[in-house]
């Protein structure tokens, strides 16, 4: 038989692992306190990186504006990217600096 002084023990004892499931369950489970931590810090990335591609998105639709409205803009990237010059135009080529052969 078991002693009057051992049951009172048993008793007290679930109580307290069932808080400790709880708890275990609130903090490391699928709904707990780390993941939605980590589900904020995710939130806040994905919204810092929905922040830089409006962004580009506003200078790309500024650039269509131009290549369809702006013959400056256009006369510049035909100068800058392809090399072109006005045929009344002298262009001067210069050895690049530094190189020695």
């Amino acid at each position: 038989m078991s002693s009057p002084s051992s049951a009172p023990r048993k008793t007290t004892v679930w109580p307290l692992l069932l808080v400790l499931l709880l708890l275990g369950m609130a903090l490391f489970g699928d709904k707990g306190i780390l993941r939605a931590i980590q589900f904020n810090r995710q939130k806040a990335s994905l919204q810092a990186e929905l922040q830089r591609m409006e962004e580009i998105n506003s200078a790309l639709r500024q650039e269509i504006k131009s290549l369809r409205s702006d013959r400056r803009y256009i006369e510049d990237i035909a100068r800058r990217e392809l090399g072109m010059v006005k045929a009344d135009e002298l262009v001067y080529q210069f050895p690049a600096q530094g190189k020695k052969e």
